[in-house]
């Protein structure tokens, strides 16, 4: 594949994962306790918004390219999020296993994206 296709594929796997997160964030029976549920919706929104931005990215995508690596960063964040929640028993292990491998998966496409097609941007 070339660089600018794996900078797509990175944009739209991100994406994807997303709204699919997002969508999944305001079904009322995992939105827990009431108290939960509005910065639940914040999260939603916040997770939908971020695939219009890696979208917007895939219109320009080598230049654009800077949004991977914050990406992987809000990932990170999401996984010791999840991490942390285990810890403190909030949720079972199982409930974030799923989530722990897909952004895994999902930092390794963004990061080799973003240095393969910096490397060829130097060549």
């Amino acid at each position: 594949m070339t660089q600018v296709a794996w900078l797509r594929t990175s944009y739209w796997a991100g994406a994807v994962a997303d709204v699919l997160i997002g969508v999944l964030t305001l079904v009322p029976s995992r939105m827990g306790l009431p108290g939960f549920r509005y910065p639940m919706g914040l999260a939603a929104s916040l997770m939908i918004a971020w695939a219009v931005l890696l979208l917007w990215a895939d219109r320009k995508p080598v230049e654009r390219r800077g949004v991977l690596p914050i990406t992987v960063l809000v990932i990170i964040g999401l996984l010791l999020s999840g991490i942390y929640s285990v810890a403190v028993d909030l949720f079972p292990l199982s409930r974030i296993v799923p989530s722990v491998i897909l952004g895994v998966v999902l930092i390794a496409l963004m990061l080799f994206s973003y240095f393969n097609a910096a490397g060829a941007e130097r060549r």
